[in-house]
């Protein structure tokens, strides 16, 4: 406990002690300069004789000894000295004292070197011992006057906003390693980011240039491909064709890796030899009206985005019940030769009365356009537009030649993940096209989760470069496809461009459920949600207190945040944190992380330059995608001829 009375006592031992340091320098004076003192009558016998017993102690054995001594007593004053704190000084101020101070007062000795003739050596010498004690002084009681502040030079608090990370590579036979560098108390270490539990899917979120796919995405795909049993892989291509080039490229290294043959596909709507051709609304995996339902759903949302957000609304939901009935129709008729998007697409152009005349032909389609009939025949021709033409309008703007072309075909089927015959499939978008090409290309996604989502199957990964470009429902997937071995990957640029898209439930949903994050730049409220997964550690905290009659330093431990939104907002390209999952088999007690993830590009340019481009599909010319085409729509024509002359037979019958 601190009193006055003890404060006033150490002030009085320290004084004493300082005097002690002092009386011993002058007896070291008056024996190595006792000449001095004779010439000018300053000794007495008595003084003599005491100088002689102490000399027998042993004092004055050695020059420096009683030097060393008297600068010992010093220090022990030094170390009690209490000063007023000075934010102003510093090291390199008492250091200007001490080190002159130190030199004066031992290399005086030279002085007295050799033999001495006046008093003018004597007087150097004490001169100079004194001013050096003095500078001793002076420079140990600024010590004690330091604010000793070790955060003073960590200006943005990098130093105490480190924590440790896992520096173990804990591998399995699904798992993804990113290896990383991060700082941790003034020291960079080596460290992983182990993706043990991929199956709980992964969000990758960054702004434009943060790294996404050179330092993550890219390292999922070449690592799963590089597999000694490869993963099954469905590729979303937003910038066609950079990330379909690494995956085929690796699938060739990898092919024979396989239990089965496998194969490469890409479905590309600018290249049409190097694209092949795949029918998404298959007759064999539409198996119930519900997949031509949510086929529907898929195709208008992808087109009029803002309709994900009026589900329930009338016109919408007669749009989609529209489109339900047309595929549906297709697919019972002629057991689904017609089946296909291009064929929906001109059977909707048809005039009213062909066009319900064949679709009340079946009764399982009938239920869905009695309100249409109804309308039709009571000449509510402006109820049915506003009922119809928003559909038949958004589809139209999918009648191109390249679309059909594509769309018509059936090179491969969509389950990837068949053990029979296992696919990697590469989605290529085109940023300059993305409403008309992400609608179609969101129709095959929806489709392939739904088929590929069963037991039995393949490991597969699903990776989705601007996730938000697309309308895919992954929710499921992600929540039941774990035990089917399905890895879902979603690219996004931030938490704000997803519910801007999806809306905020759908987008809180999926944010929610996945089970690792790993994020590069990014700013709002991305950056302050993946702050708080990551969670507080205990940090020092300083704050100092200056008056006029004294200055204090108070510290302190406090829980403050890892990984600061500010901090998440100002990283550069290749640094990022996140928060992973693990397996029970496999546990990590340390899943957040804030590193720089570590690419050797050297490797990767030599790597790509030595990559073998996307081989030529078949020769695809322009009379050929012409003629498909014409074929689509003269098939319509005959259905509605045909269909419509067994009607009017069947009712002269009657």
């Amino acid at each position: 406990m601190s009193t006055g009375e003890n404060e006033q006592a150490l002030r009085k031992i320290i004084d004493m002690t300082r005097w002690i340091a002092i009386f011993i320098l002058l007896l070291h004076f008056y024996y190595y300069c006792y000449p001095f003192f004779k010439i000018f009558g300053l000794t007495w016998p008595f003084s003599d004789q005491v100088l002689g017993n102490i000399v027998q102690t042993g004092l004055y054995a050695t020059f420096h000894k009683s030097k060393l001594i008297a600068l010992g007593f010093l220090i022990l004053s030094l170390i009690g000295a209490k000063g007023k704190k000075s934010e102003h000084i510093n090291y390199k101020t008492t250091l200007r004292y001490i080190i002159p101070g130190l030199l004066l007062y031992f290399l005086s000795w030279f002085i007295l070197v050799g033999k001495i003739h006046s008093v003018a050596p004597f007087i150097g010498y004490m001169v100079f011992v004194s001013v050096g004690f003095i500078f001793i002084l002076t420079g140990g009681t600024l010590l004690s006057r330091i604010i000793r502040d070790a955060l003073a030079d960590d200006i943005f608090n990098e130093d105490n906003e480190t924590f440790p990370q896992e520096e173990r590579l804990i591998e399995n036979e699904f798992s993804i390693n990113l290896p990383a560098k991060y700082r941790f108390k003034g020291k960079t270490k080596n460290s992983w980011i182990n993706f043990t539990a991929v199956f709980r899917s992964v969000i990758v979120q960054g702004g434009p240039g943060a790294g996404k796919t050179a330092f993550c995405i890219r390292h999922f795909i070449t690592q799963a491909l590089n597999k000694p049993d490869p993963y099954t892989m469905l590729v979303y291509d937003f910038k066609f064709p950079d990330l379909s080039l690494i995956a085929y490229n690796h699938w060739l290294k990898n092919k024979h890796k396989y239990k089965n043959k496998s194969g490469c596909y890409f479905i590309n709507f600018d290249d049409l030899s190097r694209s092949h051709r795949c029918n998404p609304l298959d007759p064999v995996t539409m198996e119930d009206i519900t997949d031509a339902s949510e086929s529907a759903k898929t195709i208008l949302y992808g087109l009029n985005r803002s309709w994900q957000k009026k589900q329930g609304d009338f016109f919408v939901d007669s749009a989609i019940n529209f489109v339900t009935a047309v595929i549906w129709y297709l697919r019972r008729y002629k057991d689904g030769l017609y089946c296909t998007l291009p064929h929906v697409i001109e059977f909707i152009q048809l005039d009213y009365s062909k066009m319900f005349t064949l679709l009340n032909m079946q009764s399982e389609v009938s239920s869905l356009i009695t309100v249409y009939i109804q309308a039709f025949q009571n000449g509510a021709i402006e109820q049915l537009e506003g009922q119809i033409a928003s559909a038949k309008i958004a589809l139209a703007t999918l009648s191109s030649p390249s679309i059909y072309y594509i769309l018509s075909g059936d090179d491969f089927k969509l389950d990837i993940n068949n053990p029979e015959y296992p696919k990697v499939l590469c989605l290529g978008n085109n940023p300059q096209k993305i409403q008309t090409y992400g609608a179609v290309l969101s129709l095959y996604v929806n489709r392939l989760l739904k088929i590929i989502n069963k037991k039995n199957k393949l490991k597969s990964m699903l990776i989705f470069d601007e996730y938000p470009t697309i309308v895919a429902d992954v929710t499921t997937t992600i929540s039941t496809g774990r035990s089917n071995l399905i890895c879902v990957l979603l690219g996004v640029q931030s938490i704000n461009q997803l519910i801007k898209e999806y809306g905020k439930e759908q987008a809180e949903v999926i944010i929610s459920i996945a089970g690792s994050i790993i994020s590069g730049q990014v700013t709002g409220d991305g950056a302050k949600r993946l702050s708080e997964q990551i969670g507080r550690i205990m940090q020092d905290r300083q704050s100092l207190s200056i008056n006029r009659t004294d200055t204090s330093v108070s510290k302190s431990k406090q829980l403050e945040a890892a990984v600061p939104p500010s901090k998440i907002a100002n990283f550069s390209s290749g640094e990022f944190a996140g928060v992973l999952a693990d397996t029970p088999q496999q546990p990590m007690p340390l899943k957040a992380f804030h590193c720089m993830i570590q690419n050797d590009f050297d490797a990767v340019n030599k790597e790509e330059k030595a990559y073998k481009p996307i081989p030529i599909v078949r020769d695809v010319t322009n009379m050929i995608v012409m003629k498909n085409f014409t074929t689509i729509k003269e098939e319509i024509e005959q259905i509605a001829l045909s269909e419509m002359e067994k009607a009017l037979e069947e009712d002269s019958e009657d």
